[in-house]
């Protein structure tokens, strides 16, 4: 029988002990390994491309940068194939859902929840979860009726649009712009294999 594939997890926390706990707890999993940890939205997304890890655990109250942690997960989201948790003290709805929804996270995991790390981390990279389809719902419901349809037809839907080819071209620039993304390419990398 094959060895089992590890889950490779970043860590990307600021406070050194529980950046330790963190890493403790996972070192004693048979199918995870941490692959690095930083301390800084910068060395976090220069860490992740490097490495290609599964998992980026993602502090979001990280201090003294110029790099935000919800961009920096964005960023991650945008150039890797990883998968991002959000990792918070902090338990109010409203800015967990905001904070998904701007890095394109796979999911989040409250610092007080810690015991559903293992889980959390193993049904993420395992597939799309629940929480997963859930920020890209509330992403996708921000948009248009006109822009969804721009969407899906950038997703591969074949779809006959009534619109002149500049006016399908704005929409998709108008999109693009509001979901904060350069590209075709990058929609279709951060929304794949998910239903919308």
């Amino acid at each position: 029988m094959a060895e089992q594939e590890k889950i490779n997890v970043l860590i990307v926390e600021d406070d050194p002990d529980f950046c330790f706990l963190i890493k403790d707890c996972l070192k004693k999993e048979n199918d995870m390994t941490v692959c690095g940890t930083a301390s800084s939205p910068a060395q976090a997304l220069i860490l992740a491309q490097a490495m290609g890890p599964d998992i980026v655990l993602m502090d979001l109250n990280l201090t003294a940068s110029n790099l935000d942690g919800i961009q920096a997960a964005k960023m991650i989201r945008i150039s890797t194939d990883a998968k991002v948790l959000i990792l918070t003290a902090f338990e109010n709805p409203q800015i967990i859902t905001d904070a998904c929804r701007r890095s394109f996270a796979s999911g989040y995991i409250f610092k007080s929840q810690f015991s559903l790390l293992l889980e959390t981390i193993r049904k993420t990279a395992g597939g799309h979860t629940p929480q997963e389809h859930l920020i890209a719902s509330l992403i996708l419901s921000e948009l248009s009726p006109a822009e969804y349809s721009i969407f899906e037809l950038l997703m591969g839907k074949d779809l006959k649009l009534q619109s002149s080819p500049k006016t399908i071209a704005n929409q998709k620039n108008n999109l693009l712009k509001k979901l904060g993304l350069a590209n075709q390419s990058e929609l279709i990398h951060i929304f794949k294999g998910l239903t919308y």
